[in-house]
């Protein structure tokens, strides 16, 4: 027999945080940056009514659409819905790039920006960060004739930092027009900071940027993979024309219809974050573990001060059944990256911090 022959795949396929542990049923997980608290209870009643399963779903998620261009005053013409954001990187690579095409990506950022490229033969390039925040100096310096996009998460995905609005606005001032700039706009419902802006409050009317969205975080559809995309109609009508059929279920459609109704929910959700933000950080620069800004719902932990490194914690908290997110996988040495998690799972985090210091 001759086994056909296949794209050898020369990088490594994305590796999620840990999500249990042997001969442990209930763990503590804290490494995938989900929702503390859950979905709105404007969700769990669709998932609890009568849906008929036998028919497709709407191919272009018309309904859910309507609402996000209600709710985010946007252009619904303008709007794509995927299976997750995911989805949505990958049609962007798949649309945009060819063999020898060049991305840019900051240092440290979400991996699937670079694996959806490299899948398409398009060659990664990577921007140094200072002080894991990302540069738009450095993001220019890496420019030439082959870039084609350049990926940039804000917040950023796993260090947690950002560019506040004048700086996006002076990437793309001083990237070539030609070149797509994609936000990724997946943790903005938690930012505070006055001088942060959502790509999707800048660019809405540009027509070289791309904006990305999600339904996975604030949320908490993250189990039905479901996210959305903004841009110039152009680009918008040939991603349609690739896109899977029937890519979004009917379950997911609904539910994020009633999530974007739920404004009450939404606000507890930023209030919890912001409140074990500061308790969490607060705690951990006591035992001389630093972070970045409170910006997202997680926390990058720094153990370079520390009298313990990340990977002696990491284990620590593991024999106590709580699960954080290692970061080797994303080149970033000596951290671990701490989802906020619910009241108990954070209670029950500080408590086991707590004791592994005055015990060790």
């Amino acid at each position: 027999m001759i086994l056909p022959q296949f794209k050898k795949i020369s990088f490594k396929s994305y590796k999620p945080g840990k999500s249990q542990l042997s001969r442990i049923k209930n763990v503590i997980k804290l490494s995938a940056n989900e929702s503390a608290l859950g979905s709105s209870p404007k969700v769990k009643k669709v998932i609890n009514s009568k849906i008929n399963l036998s028919k497709y779903p709407d191919n272009k998620s018309t309904k859910l659409r309507l609402e996000i261009s209600k709710k985010f005053r946007c252009e619904f013409e303008q709007i794509i819905c995927g299976a997750g954001s995911d989805e949505i990187i990958q049609i962007i690579c798949q649309l945009f790039l060819k063999p020898k095409d060049e991305v840019i990506v900051p240092q440290y950022s979400f991996l699937m920006y670079r694996i959806y490229s490299k899948i398409v033969g398009a060659k990664v390039i990577f921007s140094k960060e200072n002080h894991f925040k990302v540069s738009v100096g450095e993001i220019i310096k890496k420019v030439n004739k082959k870039t084609k996009i350049v990926f940039l998460a804000n917040p950023n995905n796993p260090t947690g930092t950002y560019l506040d609005k004048k700086e996006l606005i002076n990437l793309r001032k001083k990237l070539n027009k030609k070149i797509l700039l994609v936000i990724d706009d997946a943790y903005q419902e938690f930012m505070i900071d006055k001088e942060y802006s959502s790509g999707l409050e800048i660019f809405k009317k540009s027509e070289n940027v791309f904006i990305l969205r999600t339904f996975s975080k604030i949320y908490g559809l993250a189990s039905l993979r479901i996210g959305w995309g903004y841009g110039h109609k152009k680009i918008i009508d040939a991603l349609y024309n690739i896109k899977p059929p029937f890519n979004v279920n009917k379950l997911a459609q609904l539910c994020a219809i009633e999530s974007l109704k739920d404004k009450k929910f939404v606000k507890r959700s930023i209030r919890h974050n912001l409140i074990w933000n500061k308790k969490i950080k607060n705690e951990m620069n006591q035992h001389n573990i630093f972070s970045n800004k409170i910006s997202a719902n997680f926390l990058l932990l720094n153990f370079k001060k520390c009298k313990f490194s990340a990977n002696f914690i990491r284990k620590k908290l593991e024999n106590k059944s709580i699960l954080l997110r290692e970061m080797k996988t994303y080149g970033i040495n000596n951290c671990l990256r701490l989802t906020i998690g619910n009241s108990r799972e954070n209670k029950i985090f500080l408590k086991a911090m707590r004791s592994i210091f005055n015990n060790v």
